[in-house]
Formats: structure tokens, sequence, C-alpha cells
């Protein structure tokens, strides 16, 4: 998303303007407290978690920076005409097509199947567990790094204030020491509130909307099989989509309402 890459730019611009006003660039860079904190966080994350799971962070972190594909008013649309279709021709209308989901495929060809209403509940809510897991692994993996960052900056921060008591005899250099020493805390913080924070929380609600799409899917997928009015599916399934994206599900619904008429007078002929 767009507003992650503004954010991130400036963070970096009105840090770099603060230092840069009451000081020298030069101060707050330390080869040896950015390799702590980096180093050490690095560490921390491969000893908590496996290579597989690391390696999913990578493409979750590129989708921070892009929109979600989520549409939930089309998802909505998509689901009221397979209703359509059972209504009018019978579920079996619906073997074999293509629904360009996953899991609403899957969802359908159970129900077509026959596959009994409770099963059926059962496995699509274990395939919405399952998936929340996997969305919030790199969650997990961003928010550790948010906890580790700042404890490496802090004994990067300690074992500055060893050397610095360790050469207690000499004052002028009190104050240098002292400042580098405190540098590595200040990376710390940085890296976990400035990139790990929120890109943890920027994967988390694109994951809430992904899910949240999946429970309008399983509902969907629930009335179908339960043979309700496509009207009453509709407003069940309108109450899934947020009230900012209300809108589009309006325009849908009426340019909807007349084929829906249209195919009620058909089921009564």
């Amino acid at each position: 998303m767009k507003s992650t890459a503004v954010g991130l730019v400036l963070g970096v611009v009105f840090i770099l303007a603060s230092i840069l006003i009451n000081g020298k660039l030069s101060t707050f860079f330390d080869p040896a407290s950015i390799m702590i904190v980096l180093g050490g966080t690095f560490a921390a994350m491969l000893a908590t978690y496996s290579f597989e799971q690391l390696k999913t962070l990578t493409p979750k972190l590129k989708d921070a920076f892009r929109k979600p594909d989520i549409d939930l008013a089309s998802d909505m649309e998509r689901i009221l005409k397979l209703v359509g279709v059972a209504r009018r021709e019978g579920l079996l209308a619906l073997d074999g097509e293509d629904f360009g989901d996953p899991f609403l495929q899957k969802g359908v060809e159970m129900i077509v199947d026959g596959t009994d209403p409770e099963l059926f509940k059962d496995i699509m809510e274990t395939t919405i567990a399952k998936i929340e897991e996997e969305e919030g692994m790199s969650q997990k993996i961003l928010t550790s790094g948010a906890q580790y960052a700042p404890a490496f900056g802090m004994a990067g921060t300690l074992i500055g204030l060893i050397n610095m008591l360790m050469n207690l005899d000499d004052a002028a250099t009190l104050g240098p020491s002292m400042s580098v020493a405190l540098v590595t805390t200040f990376y710390g913080v940085l890296l976990a509130n400035l990139l790990f924070l929120p890109f943890a929380a920027k994967l988390k609600t694109t994951a809430d909307l992904r899910l949240l799409r999946y429970e309008m899917m399983l509902e969907g997928m629930l009335s179908l099989q339960n043979g309700e009015n496509p009207r009453i599916i509709r407003e069940k399934l309108t109450a899934f989509i947020p009230v900012g994206m209300r809108e589009q599900a309006q325009t849908n619904q009426a340019e909807g309402a007349e084929a829906l008429s249209h195919a009620e007078e058909k089921i009564a002929e």
C-alpha cells in the first residue's frame, strides 16, 4: 500500500531532520552498534523460528506495500450468483464450474457432493483456522523482532557503559563514550517501532480482511446448502462488509435486484 511506503519515508525524514537540527548525523552512526542490534536480532530470530518459517516472511513483506486484492462486495455478488444458478437449475448445475477461488471451489464441490451440513461446516472452519495460523506466522516473527531489537540495543548500551567505566581515568572521553553507548539503544527502539511493529500491524490488517472474506464465503455456502432465499442471504452477507466498503455493495445490489426478480419469476413458472 502507498501508505506503508509514505509512513516509512516520513518516519525516516522526521528522525533525520530532528538529528540534523540539534547535532551531527555522524554522531548517530556507529558500526559496532549496528552490528549488535541487527546481528543480535537476526540471530535471535533464527534461534526462535525455522528456516521454512522465516522464508514465508519475504513475500508477506512485499504484500505490505500492495493493496490487498480483496473485494468483499464482488465476492458477495459471486456467491449470490451461485445461489441464483442453484435455485434455477439445481445444485448439480454448479458441478465442474470454476469459481476463481480455492476456498470457494472446495466448499461448493463438497456441497454438490452432498456432504453433511455439520461435517461441511467443521471441515471449512478447520480450513479457515489453518489459514489463520499460516497468516499469523509472519506477524509473530515481526513481533518477536520488535521484542529482540530493543533488548539487543540495551545489551549494546551495557557493553558501551562497561567500556566507558574501564576508562574513567580519561575524563575527556566520558561524554563521547556515553553517547556511543546510548546510540545502540536508539537503533533498537528505531528498528522495533519504525519497521517491525508497523509491518506486523499492516500484515494483521490484511490477514483480518482475508479471514473475513473466507468467513463471509462460508456463511454464503451454508445458506446455499440450506436453500435459503437469496434476499435473506444478501442481508446476511452484507453484515460482513465493513461500513467503508458497503457503497460498492449497495451499487451491486441495485444492479442485481432486477436479475434476482427475473430469476424468481422463472422459478415460479
